[in-house]
C-alpha cells in the first residue's frame, strides 16, 4: 500500500473512531466544559472546532500543493478559531457532527488524490510552521486525537 494509501486510511479510521466517540456522548455533556484557560470552550466547541479547523487546513493544503507558501507568518491560531467559532456557533452538535463527517471524507478524497512526490511539498502550517504536506495530514488526526483525549479526562 503506497504512503498516500496508508495516509488516507488514518485519516479514515480515525474520523471514525471520532464519529462514533461523539454520537455516543449523552445529550447533557455537550455543555461540559473542557478548556478553561484562554477561550473557554465545552465539549461543543471541540467539535466545532473540528470542522472548521480541518476544513480551512484543507484549504491551506490545496494552496501549498499548488505553490503557495501557507499561513502567514503572523497568522494567529487563536485569532483564528475565535472567529471560526462564532460562525458555528448557531449549530447544533448533530449538525456539527454532519459537517465533520463531510470535512474528513473531503479530507479523505483530497489526501487519496496527492502524488507521491506531493507529500513533500512544504509550506507553512500555522501550528508546525514550515514542513511537509505529508506532516500536516499527519497532524489532522494527531490533532483530533489529543482534543479527545483531553475531553475523556474532563468527562472523568
Amino acid at each position: 500500500m503506497s504512503e498516500i494509501n496508508d495516509l488516507a486510511e488514518k485519516l479514515k479510521s480515525e474520523g471514525e473512531k471520532t464519529v462514533r466517540f461523539f454520537s455516543e456522548l449523552p445529550a447533557e455533556q455537550w455543555g461540559l466544559q473542557i478548556y478553561t484557560e484562554g477561550e473557554l470552550w465545552t465539549l461543543r466547541d471541540v467539535l466545532a472546532h473540528f470542522v472548521t479547523a480541518e476544513r480551512g487546513l484543507v484549504k491551506l493544503f490545496e494552496q501549498i500543493r499548488t505553490g503557495g507558501a501557507g499561513a502567514a507568518e503572523d497568522f494567529s491560531i487563536d485569532r483564528y478559531n475565535a472567529a471560526q467559532q462564532q460562525k458555528v456557533k448557531a449549530l447544533t452538535p448533530a449538525e456539527l457532527l454532519t459537517q465533520y463527517q463531510a470535512v474528513r471524507a473531503d479530507s479523505i478524497q483530497w489526501t487519496s488524490g496527492l502524488k507521491d512526490e506531493e507529500l513533500e511539498f512544504t509550506g507553512r502550517h500555522p501550528f508546525l510552521g514550515v514542513t511537509t504536506l505529508r506532516e500536516m495530514i499527519k497532524l489532522l488526526y494527531v490533532h483530533n486525537q489529543t482534543h479527545c483525549r483531553d475531553i475523556k479526562k474532563a468527562l472523568n
